[in-house]
């Protein structure tokens, strides 16, 4: 037995070196075929190539395998299906973004894997797309489709509208910002033709470094403010003006940042400016926030976990004043006023049990836009964002909570739930993910996904205990414009259907709403106590 023990000792020690690697390799492989699976879907399927979501859908399962292991045997794999996609994409779109994508992808595998066997068909693809006859022959093949279809990427086109159609209205500037954030909205009432472009401080002339968004075919609005003041840690003031007589430009006055992003949504159009700066000026004290009723930290170890990490959480109800939400199975009820109702009651609970200071983004029945919202989190310096809603579906027997995070759309029922709660259409749904792609870098995914995934399964478990015919649609994601942007681990709940009878009638009920209210709290402590 002794002469035996140290060659057991030695197989397990050498089994335990090896085997992460062997597992990590298999869930790698695992990843790729269900995005290879993804992938033949959408290319069998003409009219599933139709819409960019799908593709860019396939295209993330593929990243995925890339990000599991970078550097394992199928992370070049991954690189190149998502490079192709990219590829053929850009064959159907003409966006030179889609066909740099794709180059990108391919001069990531030359590099990164020089000895894998994906180098050569990398380097092959590069050849072909860098072939000026390639691009003509593609131009060629689909240039009378592109010009019916896609009138917006056509110059000579465009001249000929240009002449018809009335140039949009620039109609307001809005601002919010804290010192190390700061979000600027520009409202048109039709959507418009934008640039933007960076400029670096010029002492000789003394101006200081700016941003300038260019927006063509547009005017400015008489009741327009046009200079408005901000003075904030990281911008000056914006200025808009009437650049020519078919374009505006919006200048922003720069005072230090660290980064930026430009992107726009739809209904109404309105253009984004998202500026961020150091985090240095964040949450500089430990202590518990003032001027909250029930703000005391609870005693143990929780409370100490708490006063490391969550601080403060912004509670969003959807929608309000103008905007009803979904109509409800029963006549006059809506889902603004539900879910006004749900978060009044997880504020309390949410004080009184976790001592976390909150905040919530309307306490009346009174409009917010969604990029608003994001805003308010953004510049409380919010440690969670909980956005609470209630479902809705055309079949009435459709029922059941489902929580989600923000990432490109999984199926069709996300993107019609997105396309929903954005008020806006699903082809929308498909700009905002390529918007989403360029920004996915930057927002907590994880956390969001990780703090999705205890809500939800608090909810399911806590309500099931206490109600029959409770169905657990679980965790899923999408983009959601509400979420755009958020700063920090940020999920958005439909509690129950408000379009089924069994559902909507419980909606109505307080106990019910104090009973959801309880198992969100539940589903937050859990995350905190994982988190620290």
């Amino acid at each position: 037995m002794n002469k035996k023990r140290p060659i057991i000792l030695l197989i397990c020690t050498v089994f335990a070196l090896f085997w992460p690697g062997i597992s990590s390799a298999l869930t790698a492989r695992d990843k790729f075929a269900k995005a290879e699976a993804c992938s033949q879907k959408l290319l069998k399927s003409k009219q599933k190539q139709q819409y960019r979501h799908n593709w860019l859908a396939c295209i993330e399962k593929f990243q995925t395998v890339y990000r599991h292991n970078p550097s394992g045997p199928w992370a070049a794999a991954g690189l190149y299906r998502s490079g192709r996609l990219y590829e053929l994409l850009y064959k159907r779109s003409f966006k030179k973004t889609d066909l740099q994508e794709a180059v990108d992808f391919y001069q990531r595998i030359m590099k990164r894997f020089p000895k894998s066997r994906y180098r050569q068909k990398a380097a092959t693809a590069l050849q072909y797309l860098s072939t000026p006859a390639v691009k003509k022959r593609v131009f060629k093949k689909e240039g009378n489709r592109k010009q019916k279809t896609d009138p917006i990427r056509n110059t000579a086109y465009n001249k000929s509208i240009s002449r018809v159609r009335p140039p949009s209205t620039v109609t307001g500037l809005r601002f919010w910002s804290n010192p190390t954030y700061t979000r600027l909205v520009i409202d048109a009432d039709t959507k418009i033709s934008y640039t933007y472009k960076f400029l670096e401080k010029e002492p000789a002339i003394q101006k200081p470094p700016r941003l300038y968004v260019d927006l063509k075919q547009s005017r400015l609005g008489k009741d327009i403010k046009k200079f408005i003041p901000i003075d904030d840690n990281l911008l000056r003031n914006v200025r808009a003006a009437q650049k020519t007589n078919n374009s505006v430009r919006v200048v922003i006055d720069i005072k230090s940042f660290k980064t930026f992003k430009v992107f726009a949504l739809q209904n109404p159009f309105r253009i984004v400016v998202d500026v961020w700066g150091n985090t240095y000026a964040t949450k500089k004290t430990k202590s518990s926030p003032a001027g909250t009723k029930d703000t005391k930290m609870i005693p143990g170890a929780l409370a100490k976990q708490l006063a490391l990490g969550v601080r403060r959480i912004v509670i969003d109800p959807g929608h309000g004043g103008n905007d009803f939400g979904a109509p409800g199975y029963f006549k006059g009820v809506h889902e603004k006023n539900i879910v006004l109702q749900i978060a009044r009651k997880l504020a309390k609970k949410i004080r009184k049990k976790l001592g976390i200071e909150v905040v919530i983004t309307r306490n009346s029945d009174r409009y917010l836009s969604l990029e608003e919202r994001t805003a308010i989190a953004n510049t409380k310096n919010a440690d969670l964002f909980i956005s609470i809603h209630t479902n809705s579906a055309k079949n009435r027997q459709a029922y059941g909570m489902e929580t989600y995070f923000l990432n490109l759309a999984t199926d069709d029922e996300a993107i019609l739930v997105a396309a929903r709660e954005n008020a806006t259409s699903t082809k929308n749904i498909s700009d905002l993910e390529r918007i989403l792609f360029d920004l996915m870098h930057n927002a907590k995914i994880n956390e969001s996904s990780r703090l999705a995934g205890y809500v939800q399964e608090s909810l399911y478990q806590h309500m099931k205990r206490r109600y029959k015919r409770i169905k657990n649609k679980g965790v899923k994601q999408a983009p959601f414009y509400v979420l755009l942007g958020a700063q920090m681990p940020s999920i958005l709940i439909e509690t129950s259907f408000i379009s089924n009878p069994r559902e909507g009638r419980r909606l109505l009920n307080a106990n019910y709403q104090e009973q959801l209210a309880e198992a969100i709290v539940k589903g937050i402590k859990y995350y905190i106590r994982d988190t620290h």
